[in-house]
């Protein structure tokens, strides 16, 4: 009962809020993103900062429902416009497995494709821009270890998932991957995707790692030749890498200081993102996962150390925007409530307003993950459904507001 009584309140608050902002967060984006220097930009030519949000899910709910626009993907925008968010950050790609959009290499469900249509037209009339990565990483949805099992299946020799990096045939399903997601004619606007100002960015990848070559010099390799692949096709859109931002054997000193336990993911942050072709810095960070043991004061502090010196370098040697793809809160942690996620989301924000305070350097950041009501089952434990959250919705509109004043946009 206490839960239903504190989640009415912030529905009727979220309808007053749309009611009062719709000219605001639901004018269409007609003009692209750019870069100038360590600031991203308006067509205007005025600062670009945001408040964002990940919802990987966004293609797949839109697929899997009777059709895309019975799926929660338009409840999502709705919320998330309502807490100021303007940025999302989801997939392009599902590799494999039920419900693929690449069945095999250069195989697509158009059904899929259609749905991705929808959740790109759909934020273009919510007034949202979007950060669409092209591959996973990681197994889930297919990632590199599809590309592999394709590959080997094709007679490759290919021992690991690493070889997805230097393999030939891998790299050519790749490009050609690319090459169809951003060449896409969407069935709902009949605009290319490399045309859409809709998208914001594109990401290479979800979090690259790299286990055969931990000094970060093979996937700094593979990441300048698919840049540069990326951009032939499409010169018009933000190129971001999608990785957490380990340093590599660039650094060694960096290595010690602020990779977790001196860890190194096979990534290097100075040298991927020296890249001409790249336009701007990501990083990712959960200190609670990566020191679990430590106190939730010495998590945080971590996060701000992070933050601050990949800042640093991106404004002062890489001399690009730099934007946090990822940070959360997991609740299926033992030691976990409300008041610690708000705390949380708060020393978070604080850190991101008072570096792009410095210089504009820092865009935004996206908290993973947003969902609607009734995605339960998506949810890895990160999950914020606004509506039920009213405290952490809060803090998160609070924030939405302050970059959106920092930007001269009040």
């Amino acid at each position: 009962m206490a839960g239903y009584m504190t989640v009415l309140p912030y529905r009727c608050y979220l309808l007053a809020l749309l009611a009062i902002a719709g000219a605001v967060f639901t004018t269409p984006a007609t003009a692209f993103v750019s870069r100038k220097g360590n600031q991203l930009l308006r067509d205007d030519g005025s600062v670009f900062l945001f408040n964002g949000f990940n919802a990987y899910w966004m293609m797949i709910e839109a697929a899997t429902s009777p059709s895309p626009e019975a799926s929660r993907v338009s409840t999502a925008f709705r919320e998330a416009a309502a807490a100021g968010l303007s940025v999302c950050r989801t997939m392009a790609y599902k590799d494999g497995g039920e419900w693929a959009l690449q069945q095999s290499p250069g195989v697509y469900n158009e059904n899929v494709f259609k749905a991705l249509d929808f959740v790109v037209s759909e934020a273009k009339n919510q007034g949202f821009h979007l950060i669409l990565a092209l591959v996973n990483n990681w197994k889930d949805l297919g990632g590199r270890a599809q590309y592999v099992q394709w590959s080997r299946a094709a007679g490759a020799n290919v021992s690991t998932d690493d070889d997805f990096y230097t393999n030939p045939i891998i790299k050519e399903y790749y490009k050609n991957n690319v090459q169809k997601v951003l060449t896409r004619v969407n069935t709902y606007t009949n605009v290319a995707y490399r045309d859409d100002p809709t998208i914001m960015a594109w990401e290479l990848m979800n979090e690259p790692t790299c286990e055969v070559d931990v000094s970060g010099r093979t996937v700094t390799a593979w990441i300048q030749e698919m840049a540069a692949y990326t951009k032939s096709i499409d010169s018009k859109h933000l190129l971001g890498t999608g990785m957490v931002g380990f340093y590599g054997s660039s650094t060694p000193d960096k290595i010690q200081r602020y990779n977790p336990n001196a860890y190194q993911m096979g990534t290097d942050f100075i040298t991927a993102h020296q890249v001409n072709e790249i336009d701007f810095t990501t990083i990712h960070v959960y200190p609670d996962a990566w020191l679990p043991q430590q106190s939730e004061e010495n998590q945080k502090e971590f996060m701000r150390q992070y933050l601050w010196s990949h800042s640093d370098d991106s404004m002062k040697v890489l001399q690009k925007p730099m934007v946090l793809g990822e940070f959360g809160k997991n609740r299926m942690d033992p030691d976990f409530s409300e008041q610690l996620r708000n705390n949380y989301y708060s020393a978070v924000y604080d850190t991101v307003y008072r570096i792009a305070s410095v210089s504009y350097s820092l865009a935004g950041g996206l908290f993973w993950q947003l969902f609607p009501e009734g995605m339960e089952n998506y949810d890895d434990g990160f999950g914020i459904v606004l509506p039920q959250n009213p405290s952490v919705a809060a803090v998160v509109k609070k924030h939405s507001d302050k970059m959106r004043a920092l930007a001269g946009r009040t």
